[in-house]
């Protein structure tokens, strides 16, 4: 795999183009430079033997992916997460002005006859990439979510925008206690995500990761009704820095969270990927391509789990993902508002930070998820 690297001061990014992942991103603050996101550690072993049946967006588990459909693909053929998280993408252009870069990627294969178009825009000066990926033509139903994923040397805080509840799906992410364990009660509910239900009883405060050893575990978090931002913050201790993820609530309406701290067994995992948090803003169903076009749990409480294709329409997805370092003092992070050409970092001590962010670039995927 022979990277594909883009950078505008504060950012770079490297993209490998085999699978349309992120297998790179460096953020300069200072005179830090941040890599906020995960890398699998059997993706650069050339000694690695995998399973038959691996998925290859596990074989080049990187950074962050589009899913469509997210999860389970149970009416197109393709694998987990689908064809833009599993195939090639071709580099089609780069758009250079003076203040920013856009490239421009095109999935190889098509998702439910539509071309699939990647396009990932650095601004100069915002520790933020910008991305977009837009859906055109084809036919009937997709779920989508991105997967973004940060490791933490030693854990740290999550913070989100206000969620209306947060739940299980009906079953563990892995079942045979020879293969994993979970620690999370499957199926349960809160709207207190300080303290979450545990299979073996009590509750866990999941606004600190990890909450325990050797497990996997997986929720959805439901968007708050009628916010205009939604955002995830991972604020990791060991590395003194603060991840932001950010999306337009009636897009992306839910957010799922991967906890993968060593509770897989089997290769590649083997006991090895730890540390690590998935951050998934979607509109999808936990449970896969067909339970998300079908009456499920979220639609029927008027939450969206898939975007109807159009045969001459577009349908496009937006997301932001930055980071910045943490400045003493500032206490835990509390809120995020945007305007005025800044991101407003705010903390439970009264404390601010400002970044410079473009709004307007969320706020045209506010409405509908349609480009």
């Amino acid at each position: 795999m022979t990277p594909h690297v883009f950078d505008l001061d504060p950012v770079t990014l490297s993209i490998d183009a085999s699978v349309g992942h992120i297998a790179a991103l460096n953020i300069r603050d200072g005179d830090r430079v941040l890599t906020p996101l995960h890398r699998a550690p059997w993706v650069d072993d050339p000694a690695v033997v995998f399973p038959d049946g691996t998925a290859p967006n596990v074989e080049r588990l990187s950074g962050d992916f589009f899913c469509a459909p997210f999860g389970r693909n149970d009416i197109e053929e393709a694998p987990s997460h689908g064809w833009p998280a599993n195939s090639a993408w071709d580099h089609v252009d780069t758009v250079a002005g003076h203040d920013r870069t856009t490239v421009v990627f095109r999935l190889r294969r098509l998702v439910m006859g539509a071309a699939v178009e990647k396009r990932i825009t650095l601004v100069a000066g915002h520790p933020f990439i910008y991305q977009e990926h837009v859906l055109s033509g084809g036919e009937g139903a997709v779920s989508a979510a991105h997967h973004v994923m940060v490791h933490m040397q030693d854990g740290g805080e999550l913070s989100f925008s206000p969620k209306a509840r947060a739940l299980t799906p009906t079953a563990a992410l892995e079942t045979d206690p020879d293969r994993g364990r979970s620690l999370l009660a499957y199926p349960a509910e809160t709207t207190d995500l300080t303290a979450f239900p545990l299979a073996a009883g009590g509750t866990a405060d999941l606004t600190h990761y990890p909450p325990g050893d050797q497990h996997e575990d997986f929720l959805t978090i439901v968007e708050t009704p009628g916010a205009a931002l939604g955002w995830s913050t991972v604020s990791r201790k060991a590395e003194q820095d603060r991840i932001l993820i950010l999306k337009a609530p009636a897009t992306l309406p839910v957010t799922m969270v991967w906890m993968s701290n060593g509770g897989r067994d089997y290769a590649p995992w083997s006991g090895r990927h730890t540390g690590v948090i998935g951050i998934e803003d979607a509109r999808a169903s936990p449970l896969g391509h067909a339970d998300s076009c079908a009456d499920n749990q979220f639609s029927r409480a008027g939450i969206a789990t898939a975007f109807q294709l159009e045969k001459h329409g577009k349908t496009g997805i937006r997301q932001v993902v930055g980071a910045c370092s943490m400045s003493h003092g500032e206490g835990r992070l509390t809120d995020l508002t945007a305007g005025n050409g800044t991101l407003t970092l705010h903390f439970d001590g009264g404390a601010t930070r400002a970044l410079n962010y473009d709004a307007d670039f969320l706020e045209g995927n506010r409405e509908t998820g349609q480009a």
